[in-house]
């Protein structure tokens, strides 16, 4: 049996790694684009958001706006290496809750919580943020460890929604 030097297996790692995302994201786009493309905003929605990505309404109406409202797999892909270049949405909204807990606790009232998503960026509505809550187990009257529920609320839809 022939060994591996570090490097060679580094590389046969990374084209695993990059093969296994290449069918996660294939899956998750023929799954939902049911058609072989997408032709919605609501289709591009749910795939990127089902592969972990936040992009916003303005950002999801470009990408499809700058295809002709049609997006192929491979259009798709090279949508999917732009937004990747800009978003690290955990990494970004934990910063964020740092920057306002002047006491440096790591921790947020659930009341304080709520009336952020309400009114930041897009804003959330009561519903989902309801929904983000239960998910979370956070009690309306508790604190909450804010990277902990970045990590939940940011974490891929399950399969079962």
């Amino acid at each position: 049996m022939c060994k591996k030097t570090g490097s060679e297996s580094f590389r046969y790692l990374l084209a695993y790694m990059l093969n296994f995302l290449l069918q996660e994201f294939r899956e998750c786009f023929y799954l939902f684009a049911r058609s072989g493309q997408i032709s919605t905003l609501d289709e591009l929605t749910v795939i990127m958001r089902s592969l972990g990505f936040s992009p916003t309404i303005q950002e999801l109406v470009s990408y499809l706006k700058k295809r002709g409202g049609k997006m192929s797999f491979a259009d798709f892909l090279d949508v999917m290496h732009q937004h990747s270049k800009v978003e690290n949405l955990p990494d970004e909204v934990i910063e964020a809750f740092k920057a306002a807990d002047c006491k440096n606790t790591g921790f947020i009232s659930a009341r304080q919580l709520r009336n952020l998503l309400v009114g930041w960026g897009e804003g959330l509505s009561m519903r989902e943020i309801d929904n983000i809550f239960r998910e979370a187990n956070v009690n309306n009257n508790s604190l909450v460890r804010y990277a902990d529920f970045v990590k939940i609320a940011c974490a891929p839809v399950p399969d079962y929604y």
